[in-house]
């Protein structure tokens, strides 16, 4: 229990921690424009081949 303890003070007081928070979050916001961009990018071609089957 002791050395858990020990370890878990040595990643809060070493740097690596932030960095991989920081790096955590921006992974997640990459991954929410990519999800959002994909989305538009769906809604508009799904309205393409809508108009596209209408015309014919």
């Amino acid at each position: 229990m002791k050395s858990l303890a020990q370890s878990i003070k040595k990643f809060l007081v070493s740097e690596d921690g932030p960095t991989a928070v920081e790096y955590a979050v921006m992974l997640a916001l990459i991954i929410i424009v990519c999800l959002t961009a994909i989305q538009a990018v769906g809604t508009n071609a799904n309205q393409t081949f809508t108009d596209v089957g209408a015309t014919l």
